[in-house]
């Protein structure tokens, strides 16, 4: 598996749109979030329909052919240096169809933020325009608004990318499977590489990749399905290895931890648990379509490159 396109890091001044692809967002949470943009000196643009609502679907903000319409205005506006989710929830499988992609490539490479149900469109980035992007904190969400880690970790990918081009896990993470690993990062929230297989905006399988996993409020037997799943389709023949980030409000680590390593231990790859990226406290922002090594005795990542040109 080749590297993607790398996007162009973002410099003070650089104008961002805000985009919702998914759930509602708080407005709080949202005028919160677009101050800490501007104190990094960037111009947050707002998309028109990010605050709405679905009339019938609560869970969505607002209709698929408006949430569509904000994501396609936001990448194609030759002004726009980067489009930044607001939050994630669900609804993002649902607009993708929605999408024109064609134009979509012909807009050319953005710095694209967001992970949890945005991983639909991280998989449609990759297998549509081969475009790497950014799996971290999104603009409303709570952990970006209040953690200094999640926050300084982010601006420095986007504006200094070259500093963090060693990822450590915090606290070293956990090797499952110790182990070295080179290949290039992918992946997200699991239940949706799972919904995601057999649909034409994800790509067909994970080989030569080192797959990123993670997820939220899911107990035990439905991350046991999503795993067997990706396992049945073939999805993670010849990875590289595995990176294992929060499984926060899930079942016990008692019980998780058991079977990530039943499920992924018998692949003979490196493994290690508790990465520091996804749905947990501090989550720090990884690069997906960058190629790395993977040290799970260490828990640390090395980018061949930082992960914006």
């Amino acid at each position: 598996m080749k590297p993607l396109i790398r996007p162009a890091r973002l410099a003070p001044g650089a104008r961002v749109a805000v985009v919702a692809p998914s759930g509602p967002v708080p407005e709080e949470r949202l005028e919160a979030g677009l101050d800490l943009l501007r104190g990094w000196g960037l111009d947050p643009v707002v998309a028109p329909h990010a605050l709405d609502r679905h009339a019938e679907f609560g869970y969505l903000a607002g209709t698929d052919a408006d949430r569509a319409a904000d994501f396609q205005a936001a990448w194609c506006d030759p002004g726009v240096d980067a489009v930044l989710c607001a939050r994630g929830g669900y609804g993002a499988q649902r607009m993708a169809d929605l999408l024109d992609w064609t134009a979509i490539a012909a807009a050319g490479p953005k710095v694209f933020l967001g992970f949890s149900d945005i991983t639909a469109l991280h998989e449609a980035f990759a297998a549509r325009m081969g475009l790497a992007t950014l799996h971290g904190p999104m603009v409303a969400a709570v952990d970006f608004l209040k953690n200094a880690r999640a926050q300084e970790h982010l601006r420095a990918t986007l504006f200094e990318p070259e500093t963090v081009r060693t990822i450590a896990a915090p606290g070293r993470g956990a090797a499952l499977v110790p182990g070295r690993a080179e290949g290039v990062l992918l992946g997200g929230c699991l239940s949706l590489l799972a919904a995601g297989l057999g649909t034409p905006y994800a790509r067909p399988s994970a080989r030569g990749g080192l797959v990123c996993l993670e997820d939220v409020g899911e107990e035990t037997y439905r991350l046991d399905r999503c795993l067997t799943q990706l396992l049945r389709a073939g999805w993670f023949d010849g990875v590289a290895g595995f990176l294992l980030g929060s499984w926060a409000d899930c079942s016990p680590a008692s019980e998780v931890r058991p079977l990530l390593a039943d499920g992924l231990g018998g692949l003979g790859v490196p493994v290690v648990d508790g990465f520091g990226f996804g749905h947990g406290e501090g989550a720090l922002t990884i690069p997906f379509g960058a190629a790395a090594e993977l040290d799970a005795g260490a828990g640390t990542l090395t980018l061949e490159e930082p992960a914006l040109a």
